[in-house]
């Protein structure tokens, strides 16, 4: 009930100030506040966020909300033409790692103080953080996703492994990928080993197991590379004797979702992608990690920004935005799309819980890992970064580089980019 009346006070300053502005016009005082958003979702996700959007246009006759579909590929493109031409949409809605790139686009307005102080201290620490930028929060999460252990029962069950008692540490991990190998004769463990057009495949898998040792990947202020440490050649060095074993071959990346390997670290989209057909029965789990580390995984997800296009229509959005992370609509949203909640009162409260036990279960290592999770470098400069720090990594993993001469390779060329852009 606070933070619904807590939107309702926005929305009432959001009247006052149509009222205020049209008497000093004189024009009619009755017309909405016209809030544009766009995103990239398509299917259910978008059908779903389209029917909150309903929702809210009824529930209230102050704001109105117009939703477009702008497809990925051409996001962030687009909204650099809008800028150019003054016509930038009031609500952005896109790739959390985007929200340093889309802040260089446009003004995004400060969200504190425009959405309630309750709502923005209950969203998972690691989404919070990810939007604050110069002091500002300039984003705020409306979806979440976390890589985990998934793994192909049949296979564990023709290894003679337990299917219902997966790994939960490397070494585990290891002996149960070897069994696979030598009983089944199919790849154990899938690794994301190349590099590609972006890297990022590598590069956010790989900061999973740095994470879990105790390692970062940048330095605080995002101003050096901080990976090329023991800590990172630990996590290295894991990958390098996976593949060294036959557990994980080079270049095999997709054999585990063909139903021709043992298991992988897998996206908890999977799990909605997979429910309805799986291609196999497969089961789910927290991220194996070093007996002596630490559980970690890495975000994924979606993230709202509010452009400065006038303050009626910025207060009009956070409006919109206060509304959507309420509990209600971040449970249902959560129902619909198979997302994880971003508030952490909604992945611990009863009325989720139960609804992933009853109806999808293999949720719930996904759900339990927000507590562990991590956002990438909130810098623009990432998806540059990151194709760096793939390209060498790589050489490792390919067996033409040592582990200690490509972390400082990959030091040099990510530190290189910090410096020069």
């Amino acid at each position: 009930m606070k933070r619904r009346s807590t939107a309702a006070v926005v929305i009432g300053a959001v009247g006052a100030l149509i009222l205020s502005g049209c008497a000093a016009n004189g024009a009619p005082g009755d017309e909405p506040v016209e809030v544009t958003v766009w995103h990239y979702w398509d299917g259910t996700n978008a059908d779903a966020f389209d029917a909150m959007v309903d929702t809210y246009n009824a529930s209230q006759s102050d704001v109105k909300i117009s939703a477009s579909n702008v497809p990925n590929s051409d996001f962030l493109t687009k909204l650099r033409a809008s800028a150019t031409s003054d016509t930038l949409p009031d609500i952005a809605i896109g790739d959390l790692v985007w929200v340093p790139q889309i802040a260089e686009i446009g003004t995004l307005a400060d969200l504190k103080g425009r959405i309630p102080d309750d709502t923005l201290s209950d969203v998972n620490d690691a989404l919070t953080s990810f939007g604050t930028i110069d002091g500002k929060q300039v984003s705020v999460p409306v979806s979440a996703n976390n890589l985990g252990y998934m793994y192909n029962k049949t296979l564990f069950a023709e290894a003679g492994l337990d299917p219902e008692n997966p790994p939960t540490t490397w070494d585990e991990l290891k002996k149960a990928g070897k069994a696979i190998l030598d009983q089944t004769g199919k790849p154990g463990y899938d690794l994301y080993t190349q590099a590609g057009d972006s890297g990022e495949g590598l590069t956010w898998n790989f900061q999973v197991n740095l994470w879990q040792t105790g390692g970062e990947f940048l330095t605080p202020d995002n101003s050096a590379a901080a990976f090329n440490t023991p800590e990172g050649a630990k996590a290295l060095q894991y990958w390098v004797d996976l593949i060294d074993s036959g557990v994980s071959p080079y270049a095999k990346w997709g054999e585990f979702e063909k139903g021709q390997g043992g298991s992988a670290q897998e996206g908890s989209w999977m799990v909605g992608i997979w429910a309805a057909d799986p291609p196999f029965e497969f089961g789910t789990a927290q991220v194996p990690y070093p007996s002596d580390g630490e559980p970690a995984t890495n975000l994924g997800g979606e993230q709202a920004m509010v452009f400065e296009n006038s303050d009626a229509e910025a207060d009009a959005a956070a409006g919109f935005l206060s509304w959507f992370l309420e509990a209600d609509q971040v449970t249902e949203w959560s129902k619909k799309t198979g997302m994880l909640p971003v508030l952490d009162s909604v992945a611990t409260g009863s009325e989720y819980l139960e609804w992933v036990e009853s109806t999808e279960p293999r949720l719930r290592p996904y759900v339990e890992q927000m507590a562990n999770a991590h956002a990438r470098p909130n810098t623009p400069l990432y998806p540059t970064v990151s194709l760096a720090f793939a390209q060498e990594i790589e050489k490792a993993l390919a067996g033409e580089a040592s582990v200690d001469d490509a972390l400082n390779a990959a030091e040099r060329a990510v530190n290189a980019v910090l410096k020069n852009g």
